[in-house]
């Protein structure tokens, strides 16, 4: 079970396009750093947090280089299955040996 979330999404989104707007403003010459400390301080959302959100949303949208997050999403069920073949590999193999010696015993009649 994933732990609730902090924030709402409405304020994870406006935290993010205000972000954004202050970066993309010629007249503000800003860091990243910097607009995300202002904000969120005015939104009451950590810093580090909002960072990690701008960051994430520059990836999606193909500013910025690095894993989207539906590429995560795909690998995490690509290796969810993965261990589940293993699993169920693993059950095969000990069946068949368990099956292969049942044959190879001699039968009383």
């Amino acid at each position: 079970m994933p732990a609730p979330r902090k924030y709402p999404d409405e304020l994870r989104q406006r935290g993010v396009r205000l972000v954004t707007d202050l970066l993309e403003d010629p007249a503000e010459d800003v860091s990243m750093n910097v607009a995300c400390r202002r904000v969120g301080g005015q939104l009451g959302i950590n810093v580090d947090t909002l960072r990690g959100w701008v960051r994430q949303v520059r990836i999606d949208t193909g500013v910025a280089p690095g894993q989207s997050t539906d590429d995560r999403a795909k690998i995490r069920e690509l290796e969810k299955e993965v261990r589940e073949l293993r699993r169920a590999n693993a059950i095969l193999k000990s069946a068949s040996a368990f099956f292969a010696a049942e044959l190879d015993r001699p039968q009383q009649r």
